[in-house]
C-alpha cells in the first residue's frame, strides 16, 4: 500500500477539543487488518523563557474491546467528580483571585516540629 493510501486510513475520523493550554484530538484510525480502533492524544503548550514554545504530547491507544468498560469507567468517575465537588471549576490555575474557603492552621510542638525545623537537633534530649 502506498504511503498516501496509509495516511487516507489514518483520517477516517477525527474530532478536536480545545481547552485552554491543552488540545485533545479522538481519531478514530485502522488496524492492519482494517478493523477500527481510537486515539485520544492531549497536546499541551509550554512556552520557552525566549517566547518560543513546544508542545508535549500524551497519547492513549483505545480498542474496541475495551470501549465498554472504558466508557463505564469514565462515566461513572467523571459522574462521582460532578457529585461531589459540582460542575463549576474551583481550581487556583483557573481562576486567579480563587481563595480557599479554609485555611490549615499547623501547631509547632516537642512532639510534632515543622517540616522547616525538621533537622533541628535539641542537645537536651540526648
Amino acid at each position: 500500500m502506498s504511503e498516501n493510501g496509509m495516511m487516507e486510513k489514518d483520517e477516517i475520523f477525527s474530532k478536536v477539543l480545545r481547552a485552554g493550554r491543552r488540545t485533545y484530538f479522538f481519531d478514530v484510525r485502522a488496524t492492519k487488518a482494517d478493523d477500527y480502533y481510537l486515539t485520544i492524544t492531549e497536546s499541551k503548550k509550554f512556552t520557552n523563557a525566549d517566547g518560543s514554545f513546544h508542545y508535549k504530547k500524551h497519547k492513549i491507544y483505545l480498542y474496541k474491546e475495551d470501549f465498554e468498560g472504558f466508557s463505564e469507567i469514565l462515566n461513572e468517575m467523571t459522574d462521582y467528580i460532578v457529585n461531589e465537588k459540582g460542575e463549576e471549576v474551583i481550581s487556583d490555575r483557573h481562576q486567579k483571585d480563587f481563595k480557599k474557603e479554609y485555611q490549615e492552621v499547623e501547631v509547632e510542638s516537642e512532639n510534632n516540629p515543622s517540616p522547616e525545623k525538621f533537622t533541628d537537633i535539641n542537645f537536651e534530649d540526648i
